[in-house]
């Protein structure tokens, strides 16, 4: 099952009365993206600075576009996941690295309603994407 889009979670988000609703919306989201195997889940695609456990495997396709495969330890963590991949997943790297995530995650009210910890999780995982997406534009 596809994710809904960064404006469809906009508008979902903003419907929902408070935050606990917002955060069980998150969830929901999280439990849609697919675990990763567990022998995936090396050392090698950790990201660093997430206080959960966070794995992120990148592969281009042979269009260009960049698909991700994430898993978390966190059920939180992994709805902000599925937020970030709304965002990223299956586009080129110049839309990934030309999208506005900090006016995405303004629009989603998110970073007031989450740890300081856990945003900073959520900062290493886009610096991540966005780090990759900047490799392959190099690259290419």
């Amino acid at each position: 099952m596809a994710l809904p889009t960064t404006t469809d979670i906009v508008e979902d988000l903003e419907f929902l009365d408070d935050w606990e609703q917002r955060y069980q919306y998150i969830i929901d989201l999280g439990k849609q993206l697919p675990s990763l195997e567990p022998e995936l889940k090396r050392d090698e695609f950790k990201v660093r600075g997430c206080q959960s456990s966070v794995w992120l495997i990148s592969e281009t396709l042979a269009d260009k576009r960049m698909h991700f495969r994430v898993d978390s330890d966190a059920v939180i963590v992994q709805g902000l996941l599925a937020l970030v991949l709304a965002a990223y997943d299956n586009k080129t790297a110049s839309e990934i690295t030309s999208f506005d995530i900090d006016e995405y995650f303004t629009q989603l009210d998110l970073e007031r309603h989450i740890s300081p910890t856990r945003g900073n999780g959520l900062r290493a995982i886009v610096a991540t994407i966005q780090q990759q997406a900047q490799q392959q534009l190099a690259a290419s």
